[in-house]
């Protein structure tokens, strides 16, 4: 038997903020599982248990391990450090269950591991204890993460969990090329050791459908040119620009053409509703709440146009909401930025200066007075996209840990 066909035993850990599929990054985590559930059966999934009700992540045969909340204490002091005690407990527990198979002959052979916590933990004791490799897909370096823990004497502390995160896992995921640039010039991690594997769509949610029936199942007005936003948060998203460029629109736009915002929490919502009234744009702005992703799919093949006003992170830049946009065969505009140049190509999207509200309104125009111009830039991104579905991101995935336990040691 080839070493490529050898068993291997991957453990698959995860932290997901939602098991009802609430945040981008609890989709991605499913939307990967049960690609991975599909294709490689010696898996265990291993992801916190929050409540006892149902869930998706049940039909992926996950091993819970009950959560124990101590990041609700920041409730009495606000910190992010009560967070990264709780994600300190589950991977002990992670490594202790893992040990305990191990001495009774179930051998874990790669750890993948998408939380930067536990990948702190699991990286330095996973392979003494275990045997076992780990590959660690780091989404951003905590250091200049948002959420960050804001105390002085902190800083040293995310420091140190960057640099060992980044240098300790015997290899790294990247959902860019260019993050994984950075990494090397920062002399951080050979690239030779960090493998890309972007962002997803499901396919069978996110794809060209009619888009007269979807405004018919929407009571969307046929009429109008409909740009839309959709996003379960609004969060650091830059989504009072994009109201900016819309109010900037000339009055004979403005009459045609109806905003969309599918999404967001209730105060996110209540603060771009009083931008708009003060703008006085508010009878052509609609705001939608949260919905399912089948129901908001249907909201992207409804749409004309649909807008990344701006995105969280700069290098490893990788929404979600990307790939499903193009997967709808609608036009797509994103701010200029090498990290989505990777899935839009040369000319998948329309791009605009980042944060320049007069380029946006511009591209806006344009697109809004050009229907056939928006076809074709529609399926260019829509050939783009083809190839990242969650599918292939599974087939990938596991061809990097076996890479990484083929391998003794790394750059």
């Amino acid at each position: 038997m080839t070493q490529q066909h050898a068993p291997m035993r991957i453990c698959y850990v995860a932290y997901p903020t939602s098991l009802t599929l609430g945040s981008a990054n609890a989709v991605q985590t499913y939307s990967t599982l049960r690609e991975l559930r599909a294709q490689h059966k010696d898996l265990q999934i291993i992801i916190p248990r929050m409540t006892s009700a149902a869930n998706p992540f049940d039909a992926l045969g996950v091993t819970y391990i009950p959560r124990i909340g101590i990041g609700r204490l920041s409730r009495l002091y606000k910190s992010t450090l009560w967070y990264y005690a709780e994600r300190t407990v589950f991977a002990w527990i992670v490594l202790v269950l893992l040990w305990l198979q191990a001495s009774r002959g179930t051998r874990t052979n790669v750890v993948y591991v998408r939380e930067v916590i536990c990948a702190f933990w699991i990286s330095q004791w996973a392979p003494r204890l275990l045997g076992a490799k780990v590959v660690y897909e780091v989404h951003h370096l905590e250091a200049t993460n948002h959420s960050r823990p804001k105390e002085q004497w902190a800083s040293r502390l995310v420091n140190h969990i960057d640099q060992v995160t980044l240098k300790m896992p015997s290899r790294l995921v990247s959902l860019t090329s260019t993050f994984r640039t950075v990494l090397h010039e920062h002399g951080l991690r050979s690239s030779q050791t960090v493998d890309i594997l972007p962002d997803a769509y499901n396919a069978s949610i996110y794809h060209p459908s009619d888009q007269q029936g979807a405004r018919s199942s929407l009571q969307i007005p046929h009429h109008i040119t409909m740009i839309c936003y959709a996003g379960l948060t609004f969060a650091y998203r830059r989504l009072e620009l994009l109201v900016e460029a819309y109010a900037q629109l000339s009055p004979e736009q403005q009459e045609a053409t109806w905003l969309y915002f599918v999404g967001g929490r209730p105060q996110e919502v209540a603060a771009l509703t009083q931008q708009c009234n003060a703008l006085g744009i508010q009878h052509r702005v609609v705001f939608t709440g949260v919905l399912s992703q089948s129901v908001v799919a249907q909201y992207l093949s409804a749409s004309d146009i649909l807008v990344i006003p701006d995105t969280v992170t700069d290098e490893t830049a990788s929404p979600l909401k990307l790939f499903e946009y193009m997967a709808t065969g609608r036009v797509v505009i994103c701010p200029e930025m090498q990290s989505l140049r990777e899935i839009i190509g040369a000319d998948g999207a329309a791009v605009f200066e980042r944060g320049s509200v007069s380029a946006l309104t511009i591209l806006l125009a344009t697109l809004i007075d050009n229907p056939t111009l928006r076809v074709e830039i529609a399926e260019r991104g829509l050939y783009a996209v083809g190839p990242h579905t969650y599918q292939n991101r599974a087939t990938r995935l596991i061809a990097v840990c076996r890479k990484a336990v083929s391998e003794n040691n790394h750059a």
